[in-house]
Formats: C-alpha cells, structure tokens, sequence
C-alpha cells in the first residue's frame, strides 16, 4: 500500500485539509499519515478563526511518523507560518531525503482568506521549493511566487518558468482561475518536458478543496511509482469525476464526492453477486 504523510491544516467543514487529503488517498488505494500545521473553523461559506500548531510538534509528528510508518510520498498544504515552515523543511531534509514532496502552496482559502502569514512566503520559496519534485500553484499562486500575470492560457509557460526559476523539479499551473469554458493545466519539469491537461469546465459552486484534493491524489500516484504524467492524469480524471459527482452539501462553495471510486467498486461488487 503506498504511503502518503500530508502535512497540512485541518478544515473543520470537511472539504479540504487534512479531511480532504486523507479522503483522496484512501480513495485511490493509499494510505495516509498525517502531520496537522493548523486548525481552521470554517465551512462553505468561508473561514473564520486559524490557530497554528506549535513548530516544534509539527515537527514531532513528522519525525513521529518517518521513523516507523515511513513514507513513499509526501504532500504539504497549509503551512500557515514561516517558523512552521523552516520546521517542516529540516525535518524532511533529515529524514525523507530520498522521498519525493509534492508541495501545494495553499495560500488564499476559497473564500478570501489568508491562509498562509505574509512572511511565511519568503521561507516557502527558500527553504520548500527548492526540494520539491513538484509544485502545483493555482495562477493566483503562481503569480504571487512569481510575479508574474497571466490573464491567458498563453501566459502559462511563463509562469511554469517562473516557479522553476525557484529551484522544484517540476510545476503544475492549474488554469481552473482563468476565464473559458475548458480548463487548461500546465505540467512542465526542469529538463523541459511538458503536457498540457485540458478538460470541460463544470458550472458549480461545489469546488471547495479542489486544489488540496488534486496535488493529494498526484501524490498518491507518485508514491505508487507512477511516472509524473501519469499521477497527474489520474488525478485529474478522479477530481473531475469528484466534482461532477458533488453531493452539493452547504450554502457556499461545497466539497467534493471524494468516494466516489469506492462507491463504483461497491456497485461492480454487488452487480458480479459480490456484495
């Protein structure tokens, strides 16, 4: 069973976090280990109150887990701090090595909200990415790490660039912000390979963790041996079909069918007269 530490914050509503990482990875057949940075009061209609966790048992938890779980794979949302931050980067440089980190740099919560302290952004760009095999920005994102705007599909190679220029292995610019009725994803990694990943835009309010979802499902991949292409194509396939399928629960943005995979194996079961 491939392992996934997700080290990110918890979202009280359910949708993204910590509960939508661990959702993802179980339904794709992973398991997930955890190291918790934050803890958010929220739901669909936005966030609330933050609290972070103290740095040094963020770190505890990561060691924690490290030292017997193990990990193949390791995912980082909300890091919500630079002390946090500078924690979490030591602890995966002494202990994972070898382990490759997808880091979804989880700034602004769907809402509006600040999710990430302003100065926590000079350590993301100095002390995470630069060990990163893959960064997966959203072009808000991008563009804050970067500097630079996009305003078109056609801008994203230059944002790519941009976050490469900070030392990950690869980048996924996710296009979903940018107007059109396709969504257009950019993957492209340090030695210049790139693919393109376009699909149907759904029209819903239910897209509430798509992000934390995604980069939590390519990590699973990942962590699999899949090749990075195909961990993103997968993933891609499984968040579509998990806000295709969104149960539509609370007032604002709402989650996603993160299940829906095991409900699909539950129905072939009781069609063959397994269940």
């Amino acid at each position: 069973m491939a392992r996934v530490l997700i080290v990110a914050g918890s979202d009280s509503s359910g949708g993204a976090g910590i509960q939508a990482d661990i959702k993802a990875v179980t339904a794709l057949g992973g398991y997930a280990a955890t190291a918790i940075t934050a803890l958010t009061a929220q739901n669909t209609l936005g966030v609330e109150g933050v609290v972070g966790i103290d740095p040094d048992f963020v770190g505890q938890q990561i060691r924690m887990v490290l030292d017997d779980v193990g990990a193949d794979a390791i995912k980082t949302g909300m890091l919500y701090s630079a002390r946090i931050i500078e924690r979490v980067a030591a602890e995966l440089e002494l202990r994972a090595t070898n382990v490759p980190i997808v880091v979804d740099p989880v700034m602004v919560a769907k809402g509006g909200a600040p999710l990430l302290e302003e100065a926590a952004r000079t350590a993301l760009v100095r002390r995470l990415l630069p060990i990163a095999a893959l960064v997966t920005p959203n072009v808000p994102e991008a563009e804050a790490l970067t500097g630079v705007r996009a305003t078109s599909v056609a801008d994203l190679p230059r944002l790519a660039d941009g976050i490469l220029a900070l030392g990950p292995s690869a980048v996924l610019v996710k296009g979903g912000h940018l107007e059109g009725d396709t969504v257009v994803d950019l993957l492209r990694t340090a030695d210049g390979a790139e693919r393109l990943f376009e699909s149907p835009r759904i029209r819903t309010r239910s897209t509430h963790g798509t992000g934390c979802t995604l980069a939590s499902a390519i990590a699973t991949g990942v962590a699999e041996g899949m090749t990075l292409e195909s961990a993103v194509a997968r993933a891609k396939e499984y968040v579509y079909e998990a806000i295709r399928t969104a149960p539509g629960l609370g007032s604002g943005h709402g989650p996603l069918n993160h299940v829906w995979p095991l409900a699909n194996r539950d129905a072939r079961g009781r069609a063959n007269g397994k269940g």
